[in-house]
């Protein structure tokens, strides 16, 4: 079985600039290639879960989405590093637009994006670990029963119910990553 980092995008990957549909809008959260080549040399599987309420507004297409990502993958080749999956959800119960407008277990906190990456991707949840800036990210990776949760600072000011691991940077992760591996490393 293989394992994943999983990664939300807005707030972890790119910044947060409210409904972002356009590649020369995105700006990268520093850390992010580090982190996610440290990963990869780890032996984790790079996974994308992303809710996408601004398709469910109809404020951008599936298809303006999807062109996004082809690129935000590009960019990440460039730097040295693939994303293995992207999974997304268009949907929100309140605000979504048509077919758009109702719950689904892929809306995080709802597990269903990783749940499906696991068996898309062979993966162990047990071993996997997630990074996101929301309640919602803790609330699916704690639904899927992944072994680490890292929230980022800065977005949930309350707190977030569930376990995680509450970190400043992306660099703290990428330590935290690597000092797992020395130890797997040594217990071998």
């Amino acid at each position: 079985m293989n394992r994943a980092l999983f990664l939300d995008r807005d707030g972890v990957i790119n910044h947060e600039v409210g409904y972002l549909h356009a590649a020369e809008d995105v700006r990268w959260v520093p850390g992010i290639f580090e982190l996610c080549r440290v990963a990869v040399r780890a032996g984790y599987k790079l996974v994308v879960v992303t809710n996408q309420a601004g398709i469910a507004r109809g404020l951008y297409t599936e298809a303006q989405f999807e062109t996004l990502m082809e690129w935000m993958r590009g960019e990440f080749v460039v730097r040295g590093v693939a994303l293995d999956a992207v999974y997304f959800s268009p949907y929100h119960p309140v605000h979504g637009l048509g077919e758009y407008k109702r719950e689904h277990e892929d809306r995080k906190p709802g597990p269903g994006m990783l749940l499906r990456a696991a068996k898309d991707l062979e993966l162990d949840l047990g071993l996997s670990v997630m990074v996101g800036d929301r309640c919602s990210d803790v609330g699916a990776a704690n639904a899927a029963g992944l072994r680490t949760m890292f929230l980022l600072s800065g977005t949930e000011v309350e707190g977030c119910a569930g376990e995680y691991v509450a970190v400043e940077s992306l660099g703290e992760v990428e330590s935290w990553l690597a000092a797992d591996s020395a130890t797997e490393r040594e217990v071998r």
